[in-house]
Parts: C-alpha cells; structure tokens; sequence
C-alpha cells in the first residue's frame, strides 16, 4: 500500500513537472513578448507612435511628460515595449537611451 502511495505522488509530481514544460513553450511562462517583429527595433512606422505611447502611458499619473518622452523614444527607436511598465529589453534602443544623469530617458 505505501509503494502505491509513493508511485502515485511520484507520477502527480511528473505530470505536475510535464505541465510546467509545455506552458513554457507555449509562451504562458516566463518571457511573455518573444514576438520581436511585433514588438522589437523598427518594428513600428513613426505614424504608429501617438497610439502606441497612448497605450504604454495610459495608466500613469504623469500622462504629458510620459507621453512626450515616449513619442521621442518612439521617433528614434522605432519601437514601444509592450504592457504599460517594464518589458523594456524587447527593444534595446528603447531601454538604452539614458538622459545626461544616467536615468531611463524612455518611460
């Protein structure tokens, strides 16, 4: 009986493992913006930014200055990272434009 016990929990445990596999290869695990031609460098055209810096800066309490530092990011990057915060790697311009104090210049 206790052997039966032990298999069972060993097999809970690698369809547990197997289940963490498969929603990492599906993209529902870890890195979430893989899709560099969707968000990555020049993947916008300059007529794109207004609406994508709406989108990035729409849940902040600094919306004008969010706006006007994401449009200029935007104009030379060709690029807006996804979501509203963060997720800056997928566009290395974006993330590396810093201002004259060492900051993020991009919000």
């Amino acid at each position: 009986m206790a052997r039966l016990v032990v298999v069972f929990i060993l097999v809970l445990i690698a369809i547990s493992m197997l289940q963490t596999v498969v929603m990492a290869s599906h993209g529902h695990g870890g890195h979430h913006y893989n899709d560099k031609k969707k968000y990555g460098p020049g993947s916008l055209k300059s007529y794109q930014c207004p609406s994508q810096c709406s989108r990035r800066c729409k849940n902040t309490q600094y919306h004008k200055p969010c706006m006007f530092f994401c449009q200029k990011c935007c104009n030379k990057c060709l690029c807006v990272p996804p979501g509203y915060y963060g997720n800056k790697a997928v566009c290395p311009c974006y993330n590396n434009w810093k201002t004259q104090q060492g900051g993020p210049k991009c919000p």
